[in-house]
């Protein structure tokens, strides 16, 4: 029998609430369910019978049963809500509750103490607890007590007090939410509001390059009907020239066949000399001097698209913890190693390039070796060697590789700071300019990056931005000559963008490199 049973009121009653009870738990129905067979248990004590039953040897065949009447099922039934059985649970809950209420109120009105028997009529504060009259005298004689109406006084106002703070500061949070939400709310339409501007000016900006594209695609298609027009009349008056002179040769051939003195004599003035070529004017097709302004408009553009933008949008991490400067001229520094095999390096491996040096190029005090795979600046280098031909006069060399589309990477090793790697086209001077020791980046066709001791500095066109990061010995370069980027990374703990220069190139591009006294330069191979 359920508790609470035995104080129902009729057999009836008792009856009924024995049909409301599981009869695997033994307690009132908690979700009941029905199953084919008409019994009705707890799903959770249903679902942990069967689920026992579950546990047999491999092989064994499974099967379900019901717990009274021992009915078996193949498969394991849906177990579905019984609804009304579920009211009819619950109608017996309530009634129970309300039972067992009225109960602990006699109880709370004939409660006694425990220890003597006699009724609870003081309260005492140093116990914190109800006592009796006698507990006054053997256990509570020292201590203080009051009424218990007395000490309920004290405790509602207590209440009261703390029930006005907690109605206080649920106002206060209630304030604070609903601040919170207008908040965001604020947030919202403010970030819709900049999105369909942004979404608006990027469109706008889009429709503007894409007719700056077409204008000059289309000025350079001008320009190369016009070349091509010069160049084609040019061709057609020598054609023409061609054919006199052909004419004429036949002529003089068969003059100088003819075995007849007087023939020949007579002959021999009706014989036009041919007359001297006019000198064509040599026709140069300079394309890039014609776009240079716009090449200069979209080296900046390109710059703020692919550099200044991203970070903007999405700002480059701060470098990782524990990656502090190096400096190789004190004692004991040390080189990481091995590289790092970060994503970002994968991918740009997949365009790696074994570069060589040049020979021809190297200045007399740079000193070769390893295949033309490492480059010394000793006053060995000196012996046979002068400065002539295509030879630098400064501490300079080319790499033989050039490169005029695609991606490109490789990477070099530097003994110390002091060094200076870039690209260039193949005219760069080869003389030595007053004041400077080295020419990488001081024009418009060369762009280098020079290693200092405590910074970095960017060369391009003679001027010079400052990258304070710290020294890496192995460095890469990257060339995307179609979108007219140029990167350096350091490789450390993990590859760091040094600097990238964004241009659009018009020739092949060489890897160059400066070095100053007792440096040396390694370019790294792959198989």
């Amino acid at each position: 029998m359920i508790p609470g049973a035995g104080r129902m009121a009729s057999p009836v009653s008792q009856k009924l609430e024995e049909k409301l009870v599981c009869s695997i738990c033994l307690e009132l129905f908690r979700v009941p369910v029905t199953l084919p067979c008409g019994h009705n248990f707890c799903k959770h004590c249903i679902s942990n019978y069967w689920h026992k039953q579950e546990q047999v040897p491999a092989g064994a065949k499974k099967s379900y049963t019901c717990p009274v009447c021992c009915r078996v099922f193949e498969q394991q039934p849906e177990l579905k809500k019984n609804v009304n059985l579920c009211s009819v649970v619950e109608l017996a809950r309530d009634g129970e509750a309300q039972v067992s209420a009225a109960e602990r109120c006699e109880a709370a009105h004939g409660e006694l103490c425990p220890q003597h028997g006699r009724p609870l009529e003081l309260y005492c504060e140093d116990e914190r607890q109800c006592i009796c009259c006698v507990c006054t005298v053997r256990q509570c004689q020292q201590h203080r007590r009051v009424l218990l109406e007395e000490e309920r006084s004290k405790k509602e106002a207590l209440l009261k007090e703390s029930l006005e703070k907690a109605q206080e500061e649920s106002e206060r949070i209630e304030r604070a939410m609903q601040e919170l939400e207008d908040q965001m709310n604020s947030i919202k339409d403010s970030s819709e509001g900049l999105k369909s501007v942004i979404q608006s000016k990027f469109t706008l900006l889009s429709k503007a390059l894409e007719d700056c594209q077409w204008q000059a695609v289309a000025r350079i298609e001008q320009e190369q009907a016009a070349a091509l027009g010069h160049v084609e009349e040019d061709w057609n008056l020598l054609k023409d020239r061609l054919d006199v002179l052909g004419q004429h040769i036949k002529r003089a051939q068969h003059l100088l066949a003819c075995p007849d003195h007087r023939t020949f004599l007579q002959e021999f003035p009706l014989l036009p000399s041919p007359e001297s070529p006019e000198v064509l004017p040599h026709m140069e097709f300079d394309m890039a001097s014609v776009v240079k302004p716009i090449t200069e408009i979209l080296t900046n553009i390109s710059r703020l698209l692919l550099g200044d933008l991203p970070d903007s949008v999405a700002p480059k991490a701060p470098s990782p913890i524990g990656q502090g400067p190096v400096h190789p001229q004190r004692p004991g520094v040390r080189v990481v190693a091995p590289l790092p095999e970060c994503q970002l390096r994968a991918e740009l491996l997949k365009d790696h390039r074994n570069l060589t040096f040049d020979p021809e190029t190297a200045n007399k005090y740079l000193e070769l070796s390893n295949s033309n795979q490492k480059a010394k600046h000793g006053p060995r280098a000196l012996c046979g060697r002068q400065e002539q031909g295509p030879r630098f006069e400064l501490w300079q060399v080319l790499c033989t590789q050039g490169y005029d589309h695609g991606h490109h990477y490789w990477e070099v090793k530097i003994s110390s700071h002091s060094v200076i790697l870039g690209v260039t086209y193949r005219g760069l001077p080869r003389q030595r300019q007053q004041g400077h020791k080295f020419n990488i980046g001081l024009d418009g066709g060369s762009w280098g990056l020079q290693v200092r001791e405590d910074c970095y500095l960017a060369w391009h066109k003679g001027q010079a931005d400052k990258i304070q990061e710290q020294l890496y010995k192995n460095l890469g370069v990257s060339l995307d000559y179609g979108k007219g980027v140029l990167s350096f990374y350091g490789l450390g703990e993990q590859v760091q963008l040094i600097h990238s220069f964004h241009n659009v190139f018009t020739e092949p591009l060489y890897p160059v490199f400066w070095l100053c006294e007792g440096r040396a330069v390694t370019l790294c191979q792959r198989d």
